[in-house]
C-alpha cells in the first residue's frame, strides 16, 4: 500500500470536514436538529464495478437489501442496465431478489449511455427503449416508467435535453432525480483491487476518509438546501450496486439515520414543490445546484466536500 497516498487521503477529508463541522454548528439549533425526508436510491443494476475475487453479484444484491431492510427503509428504485444482464447472466438474480423484497425497477437505459455522448437522440432514444424487457416483466402491473440519467446527463444541447424530455414524456416516463451522493462510485475499483492484495490497511483507511466525507455531504446538504430553499427540502440519495456500496452501507445509513433522516419513497420526495421547479436542464446533475446555477444565487460559504484523493494510486 502506499501509505504516503494513503495519508494524504485521510488528510484531505479530516481538514475538509472540521471546516464542514465548523460551518454546520455554525447553524441555528433548529436548523441543525432539524429532521429530513430522505428517499433512497441505487444505479446500475445488477453490476456496478468490478466483482471481488469469491463474491457474487447476487451476494451484493442481497446485503444491499438487508441494510435497507434493516433501516426501516420502505422503498428503493433499483436502475436498471439491461446490458449488464446480457454480459453477466447470473446477475439477473438481483432484479429477481430486489422485486421479491417489494423494491421497484427503474429504467438506467440498456448500456449506461450518456445522453451527450450518444451518437444522435434516436440513438439514445433506442438503448432507452432496449433497456425497458426486464423491467417491464418484473413490474407488470405497476408504473415501472421511471427513468435516471446515466451520469445525470440530460443533455448538454439544448435541442437534445428537449427532445429527450419530450420522448420521455410521451411515453409516461418520470425522472428520478438526485440531490445528494457520496461518490461511492468513485472507489469500487480500488476497493476491489485492495481485496484482492489482502490490503486491510488500506481499505480501513479508505473507509474512514469515506465515512469523513459522507458526514462533509450531509452537512453540505443541510446548508445548501437553507441557501437555495430556505428550509430543509425532501432528499434523493443516489448510490451504487457494487461491492463497495454494499460493504459501507451500514455506516452511511447510520449515519443519516444520526442525523435525522427520515426515509420515503421516491415519489414522496418528488413531490415537494422544490422537485416541481422547471429548468432548462432538468435532470441534469445534482437538484440545488441545478438551482442555485438556474437561479445564480452565490454558494460562497457553504461548506464543501473533500476530494476523494487519488484512490487510483492504491493497492497498485
Amino acid at each position: 500500500m502506499n501509505r504516503r497516498i494513503l495519508n494524504s487521503l485521510l488528510a484531505l477529508a479530516a481538514g475538509a470536514f472540521g471546516s464542514a463541522s465548523a460551518a454546520s454548528s455554525a447553524t441555528s439549533e433548529h436548523i441543525a436538529a432539524q429532521g429530513f425526508e430522505l428517499a433512497v436510491t441505487v444505479d446500475d443494476l445488477s453490476v456496478h464495478g468490478s466483482l471481488p475475487q469469491g463474491s457474487s453479484w447476487r451476494a451484493i444484491g442481497q446485503s444491499y437489501i438487508a441494510t435497507l431492510k434493516a433501516h426501516g427503509v420502505p422503498q428503493a428504485w433499483g436502475f436498471v442496465n439491461a446490458k449488464r444482464i446480457a454480459e453477466q447472466p447470473a446477475s439477473e438474480a438481483v432484479l429477481d431478489d430486489w422485486r421479491r423484497a417489494g423494491y421497484p425497477l427503474g429504467n438506467h437505459t440498456y448500456s449506461h449511455l450518456a445522453l451527450s455522448q450518444a451518437p444522435s437522440l434516436p440513438a439514445w432514444i433506442d438503448d432507452a427503449r432496449a433497456g425497458e424487457p426486464p423491467i417491464a416483466a418484473r413490474m407488470a402491473g405497476m408504473d415501472w416508467r421511471m427513468l435516471r440519467f446515466p451520469f445525470l446527463d440530460g443533455g448538454a444541447e439544448r435541442a437534445r435535453h428537449d427532445g429527450a424530455a419530450a420522448w420521455l414524456k410521451a411515453q409516461g416516463y418520470r425522472i428520478a432525480d438526485v440531490s445528494i451522493s457520496f461518490d461511492d462510485w468513485a472507489y469500487t475499483e480500488t476497493y476491489a483491487r485492495c481485496l484482492a492484495k489482502g490490503d486491510g490497511a488500506a481499505i480501513a483507511g479508505m473507509k474512514a476518509s469515506y465515512l469523513q466525507r459522507v458526514d462533509a455531504a450531509i452537512a453540505r446538504t443541510r446548508a445548501l438546501s437553507q441557501r437555495v430553499y430556505g428550509r430543509m427540502v425532501p432528499q434523493v440519495l443516489l448510490t451504487h450496486l457494487g461491492a463497495w456500496s454494499a460493504a459501507t452501507l451500514p455506516d452511511v445509513l447510520a449515519r443519516l439515520d444520526a442525523a435525522g433522516a427520515r426515509y420515503v419513497t421516491l415519489e414522496q420526495a418528488q413531490a415537494d414543490a422544490a422537485y416541481r421547479e422547471p429548468s432548462p436542464r432538468a435532470g441534469t446533475g445534482m437538484l440545488m445546484e441545478r438551482r442555485a446555477q438556474d437561479l445564480g444565487i452565490d454558494l460562497g460559504g457553504v461548506p464543501t466536500v473533500p476530494p476523494a484523493g487519488d484512490l487510483d494510486a492504491l493497492c497498485r
